[in-house]
């Protein structure tokens, strides 16, 4: 109907221009929005304002002359247009043709509601992309839900969508994970003070004892090798940063070659558990991305930034101009020790990407690095990539509650909750769906008690019922050894339909507007919204209209109102990683 509707203006625009009201071969975009009061009609549209300035005439007064051109087509599915306000022009749709789109959802099932908005344009998705140093916190969760979402619908609206996580297997972290597994494998062999600033969680015991598992005592070096002359650690009044930089050279010096062995050791088992813990959620990538893997990139990066003109070097240091493309300080790629900063890796690592080919890049970053995206937008400006192209979407750690008590959570420490146990605790789709509610920037409470129950405050308990007691009634329709004549349903719903179930009908055909625009705002929010109200007018109509009566044509319609329903609920719910079970 959306479409049909902006047909019809345009060739009311098209119709003006010839009449000389409109300059000819102007450009304008038709925009028609379903209202959200519905005695303003089904759909409005704001076309006489945009044009009005074109027309040299007032909004209204070039809404009076759409409206007259509309009025005369006579088209069988608008009942009324109206005015309103400054020239807004009201639609309200007959009520035989708001049944109509029950034929195409019953059609077209699992494809209704996609379109082809992106056909033809690659979007690469990176999200999550959390250091390799421990299993993956309920904080990361909202990202893993939120990246999933959006790239799924993205997809929906014809994108091509490449999935990433970038692993940041290089660096400082990295090593402090190494030394930290090293010293856990010692301390299967003799007593030791730990680093404060090592890696402490019981992840770190694991991955040492298959270390020894695998290896014996090939790491196994004395106590005085290990800490002789080592500067003091905190809890002794020294600086822990200079500590565990010192350990972490005593190993390498230790170790020599096998330091690489016990280095890929915590990697490839946190790596792995990352990715099994991912695709238990729901969610796989097309590409794990290695920071390791840039050494060349970064070299032909910081090359190319300075042929551009845009590096310096200051006390042994080379630095970024940064401050030239809006960003507020100038920014370090090459210590004055020869080592690139990890802020030279993020350039090559995004000039890779739009190397690759990607027409738009998007980040999902947590909320914390909000003031590292001017730096990287101002290194591709410097890289001759249109920085438009890239998007950074912040997302806000999800906050858990047990009761009314907040859990504090650190890697480091080893104190936290894991994704996993949150999947465990409240299943995956109570998870998916609660962490997508609402907008990625907003805090987020993750209410755990609400995930769990069974109530019609729960939302996504909510939804799924409506699927599941559609599913019940299609039982008990079979065991009665009916069958549904969906033809005779829709015929008498467009003669003898009620207030609900035209107000269902139209949320129904709102579903396709409301899906494009939730992919092309990356709000996956829109959709939970939409489904909860959707559900929730769903088994109002459902408690108040007995479906399985004996009159076959009142039968036939209810079922066939039904049968659209669940099929828009099992759509939106599959697009937000969520199940929608036939019984509960």
């Amino acid at each position: 109907m959306k479409d049909l509707i902006s047909e019809l203006v345009k060739a009311v625009v098209t119709n003006l221009s010839a009449e000389s009201v409109l300059p000819e071969g102007i450009t304008y975009k038709i925009n028609i929005d379903a209202t959200k009061d519905k005695s303003h009609g089904d759909f409005a549209s704001n076309i006489a304002l945009v044009l009005s300035k074109q027309a040299k005439m007032p909004p209204r007064k070039l809404a009076e002359l759409i409206v007259e051109k509309l009025i005369d087509t006579k088209h069988e599915n608008l009942e009324k247009v109206e005015i309103a306000g400054p020239g807004f022009i009201n639609f309200f749709v007959s009520s035989s043709s708001n049944f109509s789109v029950i034929n195409t959802i019953l059609a077209k099932e699992h494809e209704f509601g996609r379109s082809k908005v992106g056909q033809g344009k690659k979007i690469q998705v990176e999200f999550v992309s959390a250091n390799p140093t421990g299993p993956l916190h309920v904080g990361h969760g909202r990202g893993a839900a939120y990246g999933a979402s959006v790239s799924d619908l993205l997809e929906a609206v014809g994108y091509d969508v490449s999935r990433e996580y970038y692993v940041n297997d290089a660096g400082r972290q990295m090593n402090i994970l190494a030394a930290s597994v090293w010293l856990r494998y010692l301390e299967t062999y003799y007593e030791l003070d730990f680093p404060v600033n090592g890696y402490k969680g019981e992840y770190i015991h694991q991955i040492a004892d298959a270390l020894k598992q695998q290896h014996g005592d090939s790491f196994l070096h004395n106590t005085e090798s290990v800490f002789a002359n080592l500067p003091k650690d905190e809890n002794e009044g020294g600086d822990k940063e200079l500590y565990i930089d010192a350990v972490i050279q005593r190993a390498k010096q230790l170790l020599e070659d096998n330091y690489a062995i016990v280095f890929a050791q915590g990697l490839d088992a946190i790596v792995e558990d990352i990715r099994d813990d991912l695709h238990g959620f729901g969610i796989n990538y097309q590409e794990w991305f290695s920071e390791a893997s840039l050494t060349n990139d970064i070299d032909k990066a910081l090359q190319q930034l300075d042929e551009n003109g845009h590096l310096y070097e200051e006390k042994g240091a080379i630095w970024f101009r940064s401050t030239a493309f809006g960003d507020d300080k100038d920014r370090v790629v090459k210590r004055d020790n020869g080592e690139t900063t990890y802020f030279a890796s993020d350039i090559a690592y995004h000039l890779n990407k739009f190397e690759r080919g990607f027409d738009k890049v998007i980040n999902i970053w947590g909320a914390d690095h909000h003031g590292y995206i001017p730096r990287v937008k101002a290194a591709m400006q410097a890289l001759n990539v249109d920085p438009e192209k890239l998007e950074v979407r912040l997302v806000q750690f999800a906050i858990l509650y047990r009761g009314k008590e907040r859990v504090q959570m650190s890697t480091r420490s080893g104190s936290f909750v894991t994704l996993r146990e949150l999947r465990k605790e409240v299943g995956n789709d109570a998870a998916r769906f609660f962490y997508v509610t609402r907008k990625a920037e907003q805090h987020m409470d993750f209410d755990l008690d609400l995930a769990k129950s069974e109530s019609k405050d729960n939302p996504v308990y909510y939804i799924q019922y409506a699927h599941a007691r559609i599913c019940s009634m299609l039982r008990k329709l079979e065991e009665m050894s009916l069958s549904v004549d969906s033809t005779q349903g829709l015929n008498y719903l467009s003669e003898n339909a009620n207030d609900k179930e035209v107000e269902l009908a139209k949320q129904l055909s709102n579903y396709p507007q409301q899906l494009e625009t939730a992919a092309t705002n990356q709000e996956p929010h829109i959709l939970t919204h939409y489904l909860r109200e959707l559900a929730s007018n769903f088994h109002a109509y459902y408690n108040s209209s007995k479906v399985l009566v004996d009159e076959a044509e009142i039968r036939n319609s209810r079922i066939t109102l039904n049968l659209a329903v669940k099929q828009v609920i099992q759509n939106g719910l599959k697009l937000l990683g969520v199940q929608a079970p036939e019984e509960m």
